[in-house]
C-alpha cells in the first residue's frame, strides 16, 4: 500500500499509527515493513512493535548514487522488491493509478486484490470493541450537551428557540456538540442537527433557527483522535409537546429498532433484519416511495458496520447479502420521514456475539424534553 494512515483505514489498521503523509507499506512473507520520511521514523518505531520501520531517505540516497532520478516512492518500492527478488505485488483497489503505472514501467507486476485488503477488519477484537465503545462515549458526551442546551432553551411566541437570549440555530447547537467532543479527545465532522422538514433528508446537516413542538434529529459520529475508531449515535427529540402523529411515528421507529435487535444474531442474513423492519413499518401504515418528487417513508438501510471507517461492511439494507457473525459491530438506525411531520431516526450500536446482540449504547431515548 502507498497511502497515509490518517485517512486510509487499511493503512491505519496495518500500522496502528496515524501518519499524515503517504508512505510505503509492504507485507513480505508475513513480515511487515513501512518506509517513511525521516521525521516520522523514530515516532513510528516507538509506537508500533509489529512493523520494521525503514528510512525513505536512505533508499533515495542509494538510488541517486546509482543514477536513478527521480527517486520517488515507486522507485524505492521497486528497489526493495528487487533486493528480495520479487517481481509482483498485490495492491488494494484504492492504490494510486499513477504509481501502479510507474511500477509497471519499472517491471513490477501490479495485481489488484479483489474485495477487502484486510478482510479480518470486519470482525472486531475485544480490544477494538473497547476503542469503538470509547468513541461512542464521546458521541454520548456531545449528545448530553445538546440535550442540556435544548432543555434550557426558551420558546418564543412564534415557536423559535432561544438560548442565552439569542436564537438557537442548528449551527450553534452543532458547535456545542462538536466542542464537547473535542474536549473529550474526539473529532466531530458533519454532525447533524436537523429540525422539522430538514430532518426528512437523512444527511442534511441542518441550518437556521430551531423550533419547538417539532422533531429535531441529532446524529453524532465522532472519531477518536487517539485510535481512529468511530462512534455513532442518533436521537430524535422535541422541545415542548409532540403531536400525536409525531408520537406515533417515534413509537413506531422505536419498535422497529427493538425488532431489529431481536432479529440480529450470528448466522442471520443482514437483509432479513432490514426486511423485518420494512414489513413492520408497512403494517403500521407508513408507506415508502416517491411522493411529489421526493422520497418519504423508510428509504435507507437499517444499519452498517462501524470501526476505522464510519461506514464499513456489513451493510444492513435491501441489497446486502452478508451473514452476521460474532465480532461484527453494526449500527441499528431505522427511520421514518414525512415532510408534513418531520423525520424520526434512532440509532444505537450493537456488537454481535454468539449469544445475540449486545447494545453498546447507553444514552437514554426520550422524545419530549
Amino acid at each position: 500500500m502507498v497511502a497515509d494512515s490518517e485517512r486510509d483505514a487499511d493503512m491505519l489498521y496495518a500500522v496502528g499509527v496515524s501518519v499524515p503523509d503517504p508512505f510505503i507499506f509492504l507485507r513480505i512473507r508475513g513480515a511487515r515493513y513501512v518506509v517513511l520520511n525521516d521525521l516520522e521514523v523514530d515516532r513510528v518505531r516507538a509506537q508500533t512493535g509489529h512493523c520494521r520501520v525503514l528510512s525513505l531517505s536512505r533508499f533515495q540516497r542509494k538510488l541517486r548514487r546509482q543514477g536513478v532520478k527521480p527517486a520517488g516512492l515507486a522507485q524505492v518500492a521497486a528497489s526493495i522488491l528487487r533486493e528480495r527478488r520479487l517481481r509482483s505485488v498485490a495492491v488494494p483497489g484504492s492504490f494510486p493509478c499513477g504509481l501502479a503505472n510507474e511500477l509497471a514501467r519499472l517491471k513490477v507486476r501490479v495485481k489488484v486484490k479483489r474485495g477487502s485488503f484486510f478482510p479480518e477488519r470486519e470482525l472486531k477484537t475485544a480490544f477494538e470493541v473497547r476503542k469503538i465503545t470509547a468513541a461512542l462515549l464521546m458521541a454520548e458526551v456531545g449528545m448530553a450537551e445538546a440535550i442540556q442546551v435544548l432543555k434550557c432553551a426558551k420558546v418564543s411566541r412564534d415557536r423559535r428557540l432561544f438560548y442565552h437570549n439569542v436564537p438557537l440555530t442548528s449551527e450553534k447547537l452543532r458547535a456545542v456538540i462538536d466542542t464537547a467532543i473535542l474536549q473529550a479527545s474526539g473529532l466531530a465532522n458533519h454532525t447533524i442537527v436537523a429540525g422539522g422538514r430538514q430532518g426528512c433528508d437523512p444527511h442534511e446537516p441542518g441550518h437556521g433557527v430551531l423550533r419547538a413542538h417539532e422533531p429535531i434529529i441529532i446524529d453524532i459520529f465522532p472519531r477518536s483522535q487517539k485510535t481512529g475508531y468511530f462512534g455513532d449515535i442518533t436521537r430524535t427529540v422535541v422541545k415542548g409537546r409532540a403531536s400525536e402523529a409525531v408520537r406515533k411515528l417515534y413509537d413506531t421507529v422505536l419498535r422497529g429498532q427493538k425488532l431489529a435487535f431481536k432479529k440480529m444474531s450470528a448466522g442471520v442474513r443482514t437483509v432479513e433484519v432490514h426486511k423485518a423492519v420494512q414489513e413492520l413499518f408497512a403494517q403500521e401504515g407508513y408507506k415508502t416511495g416517491n411522493h411529489s418528487g421526493r422520497m418519504q417513508g423508510f428509504f435507507h438501510g437499517t444499519g452498517h458496520g462501524l470501526g476505522l471507517e464510519i461506514h464499513e461492511p456489513p451493510r444492513i439494507n435491501t441489497h446486502s447479502t452478508e451473514l452476521l457473525k460474532p465480532g461484527h459491530v453494526v449500527t441499528v438506525e431505522p427511520g421514518l420521514y414525512y415532510p408534513e411531520l418531520g423525520g424520526v431516526r434512532l440509532e444505537d450500536v450493537a456488537l454481535i456475539t454468539r449469544n445475540g446482540p449486545r447494545n453498546l449504547t447507553r444514552f437514554e431515548k426520550v422524545l419530549e424534553i
